[in-house]
Parts: structure tokens; sequence; C-alpha cells
């Protein structure tokens, strides 16, 4: 084996139940989700384990809900002495990585990512902006046809996921026109996704800048492993680059195609994904094939993924 990544879930891959077999059986757990729930001062665990789903979608609840989790699932492949050489999220997953990474302290970005939420929302009130995945479209492509349907409304390529993957996001009308343009250009699939806002465009400045604010009343160090940044999709270790890079990741789309690549280039041929969720292990996959994608999201997972480091020891 190479080199080790750990790689760490955005939003939309929170579901109920998540981390309860974790907080049951380990005491790390169990610290994680209290620490979480103090310091934003209402419980995410009983919202975690027992719903409402609809609560759990809040942005300003999903975000420090999957933090939490993916934290946990980190920390537990560490305390079996799986340690990364390298780390990286999507989007929110970044403020997980950082935590892994010693660059940011566990209740801080509990708290940094519960207010990114809530920023993200008020840049756009519900209603007014839209995401939009389309597969099978290749990236010059939809850069070009989203320039045309900003005639109709503003909207832009956001998340550049994996060869044939890629999100778009803006307001209603022009994701909506965008959509239209994709499906005649040939796209296998052009769908509006569930979300509550346009992450990642540039129509979350207004939030960009409050995250600044918040940023400047939070200890950040120089991170203790690499991390890839979503924004410059290269490696990252000072604590003011990283701080640049979590305020114009806000606003700025996810280059999470670089970022594996910059990985890989690093030397990283197996990457786990500690959270709920496989869905950066699938987009891995269609990057690499020849990557090795594990993942971490309850005992199960965790126990299959200790037995693999057994075997490759």
């Amino acid at each position: 084996m190479n080199k080790l990544a750990f790689v760490f879930p955005g939003q939309g891959a929170q579901k109920v139940g998540m981390g309860k077999d974790f907080y049951e059986s380990d005491a790390t757990a169990k610290r994680l989700f209290e620490e979480a729930d103090e310091a934003l001062g209402y419980s995410i665990k009983n919202m975690c384990f027992e719903g409402s789903e609809e609560d759990l979608r809040l942005t300003k609840n999903t975000q420090p809900a999957i933090l939490t989790m993916s934290v946990i699932a980190g920390k537990l492949l560490e305390e079996q002495g799986i340690s990364p050489d390298i780390v990286a999220g999507h989007s929110l997953g970044e403020y997980s990585a950082l935590v892994l990474a010693g660059s940011i302290d566990f209740a801080d970005a509990v708290r940094l990512v519960h207010k990114r939420g809530m920023y993200m929302q008020e840049a756009v009130p519900v209603g007014e902006g839209a995401m939009a995945a389309i597969l099978g479209l290749e990236d010059p492509v939809i850069i070009d046809l989203c320039a045309k349907a900003s005639e109709k409304g503003a909207v832009q390529a956001v998340n550049f996921n994996c060869p044939g993957q890629t999100v778009i996001a803006g307001t209603v009308t022009g994701v909506e026109a965008a959509v239209e343009l994709a499906k005649e250009a040939g796209a296998r699939k052009a769908v509006v996704l569930p979300v509550s806002a346009p992450f990642h465009s540039t129509l979350m400045k207004p939030a960009a800048e409050k995250l600044a604010a918040e940023l400047d009343n939070v200890t950040i160090r120089d991170a203790s492993v690499p991390v890839v940044s979503n924004y410059t999709g290269k490696l990252e270790q000072s604590a003011a680059d990283i701080k640049q890079n979590l305020i114009l990741q806000a606003d700025h789309p996810v280059l999470w195609i670089d970022c594996v690549e910059t990985m890989k280039a690093f030397g990283a041929d197996v990457f786990v994904e500690a959270g709920p969720g496989k869905t950066l292990g699938g987009f891995n996959k269609r990057i690499d094939k020849a990557l090795e994608n594990l993942n971490v999201e309850d005992r199960e997972s965790l126990q299959k993924t200790l037995d693999y480091f057994k075997e490759v020891r």
C-alpha cells in the first residue's frame, strides 16, 4: 500500500439512525456526540438517532450532524492505529477533514458548520435557489449551456464530482433553463436536487462574508497532514491558506476530480470514506477504477475496513 487517504462526505449523506450503534458501543463516539450537543446548545444526537427526517434535512442541522458522525468514524479508525497520510472532504466534509488533521477543534467545527448552514440558507430564501445534477455530458458542454441559461437567471456548474456527473446551482429559473438545455444536448439525466439553497454558487457570497467574520473568532492551526482544498484542488497545510480557502469554498465550485487527482499524485491508492454513505467512493471509482475504496459508517463497515488493513499489513 502506498499512502492512505481519509475522505469525508458532504450534505445529502445524512440518514436518521446514523451513529447510534457507535454511540451505544464506544466511549469516544459517546463523548463526541455529547460534546457536539454542548457546543450547539441542542441535541444533534437525538436528531441523528430519532429524526424527523425533515429536521435532519435542514441545512443548519445536517451540517453538524454529518460532521459529528464523520469525525467519530475517523477517530475510531485512528484508535485502531489506522491514520491518514492525507485528507479531503466534499464541501461540508472539508471541515471534518480539518478536524482530523488537527487544524480546527471539534467543538469549534460543530459551531462553525451550524452557522455556515444558517448563513447559506439566509443568503437565498427557500424557493428561490436550486441545484441540479447533470449526468452524461462533458464539463465544457455544461459550462457552456449554463452561460446560455444565465439569460433566464443566474446558474453555474458548482460540483465537478466525477466524469459524467456535474452539479449546477443558481436561481430556480436559471437552473430549470439549464436542465432543459442539458436534456436537449443529450444528457443521460438532468434532475433538480432536493436541496434548500444553491450551494457553492456566486449567490452564496453573503454567506461567505458572514463565514469570514465567524472564522476570525476560531483558532485555526497548521494541519498535521496535508489537506486537499475544494477551492484549489491542491494540497495545503498552512493555517492562513486553510482559512482563506474555507471562505472561498462557500461561494466557489467544489473541484472533487482535481482533489482526487492530487491525492493520487501524492501517492494515495486506498481511500476510506469516513461518515454516512458511500457517495465519494462512487465518485472515486469513476475517476479511477484502480483506487481501493473502503467506508466506515457503522460497526459493520468499521469491522470490514479493519479486516482489510489487517490483511494488507
